[in-house]
């Protein structure tokens, strides 16, 4: 239960860090941080599980990028739902989320 508690509290405060360095990609304060986070992790779980399924052929074509496309998706969708949590655009929504998958690459590495 604490592991789930620590990785919501590290995509949250990346959330966070994502909205100071992406422009378009607004996240209003830690609150919303944290309910995006949770929002994204949702989404990713239960809807972008699917859409990563049927779009397997297009992944394996592109070499695995196409799934940035799909983060990018999850990060407009966890943002429909989080007051306080905007996206402006489908190419914020893009930035957005290869800044969060870089980051937490490179927490990945680090930890």
């Amino acid at each position: 239960m604490t592991d789930i508690l620590i990785r919501i509290l590290l995509n949250a405060v990346l959330l966070f860090m994502v909205g100071r360095l992406v422009s378009g990609v607004e996240v209003r304060d830690g609150k919303a941080a944290v309910f995006g986070a949770i929002a994204f992790g949702l989404a990713n779980a239960s809807v972008g599980k699917l859409i990563v399924l049927l779009t397997l052929p297009l992944t394996f074509l592109t070499l695995g990028l196409f799934l940035l496309v799909i983060n990018a998706l999850m990060l407009m969708i966890a943002a429909a739902f989080v007051d306080g949590f905007e996206v402006e655009g489908f190419g914020s929504a893009l930035w957005g989320a290869v800044a969060l998958a870089g980051m937490n690459l490179l927490l990945g590495i680090m930890f």
